[in-house]
């Protein structure tokens, strides 16, 4: 007995680029460009918050690695370093603005494209519009931060959202936040 051949399907993508690994076909990565990591306008599902300032979101059917552009977080996930203060915090800050939702990338053309380790360099903004990484800073579980030698496009915003932290001292800048208590 012979089977027949099985009829193969035409599989459309759905408008935005939040489809599975499985939409490439070949189960092979794709090479993503700049050009089609950061079209304006495009909506990118969070898959994964890895700690307060890099997220992984799925782009053409391939996770990528992302860190948010001017904000630095305390560490959580170096194997290197122990666990910093607030970092757990800022993780979940995090992850409460952005695990399984919709956000916009955008590149600044005074960053790189991508950092040593690989990741995207972008700002990340939530579906409404909110900018992710001033959000953070605000809340007090960021500083600033220029990942390259030259001052990134919302320089002046982000100061003023982590002066706003500190003024109001929130999060990292809270006289409590970060104090040990050592043993005599």
């Amino acid at each position: 007995l012979t089977q027949a051949p099985q009829p193969q399907l035409q599989v459309t993508p759905p408008p935005l680029p939040i489809s599975s690994p499985e939409a490439t076909g070949s189960g092979e990565p794709a090479v993503l460009s700049a050009r089609t990591a950061s079209p304006a306008g495009d909506l990118y599902l969070v898959t994964k918050v890895v700690d307060g300032d890099t997220i992984k979101v799925t782009i053409s059917g391939v996770v990528e690695t992302v860190r948010l552009v001017g904000i630095n977080t305390p560490e959580t996930v170096d194997p290197r370093r122990y666990v910093e203060c607030l970092g757990k915090e800022a993780s979940a800050f995090a992850r409460q603005l952005m695990d399984g939702a919709l956000v916009s990338l955008e590149k600044d053309p005074t960053q790189g494209d991508r950092d040593r380790y690989g990741r995207l360099l972008r700002f990340v903004r939530l579906s409404d519009g909110s900018d992710v990484g001033e959000l953070i800073l605000r809340s007090g579980f960021a500083q600033e931060s220029l990942y390259s030698s030259k001052p990134h496009r919302y320089r002046d915003r982000y100061l003023s959202a982590q002066a706003s932290a500190q003024l109001e001292k929130k999060g990292l800048w809270s006289p409590s936040a970060c104090s040990l208590t050592v043993p005599e």
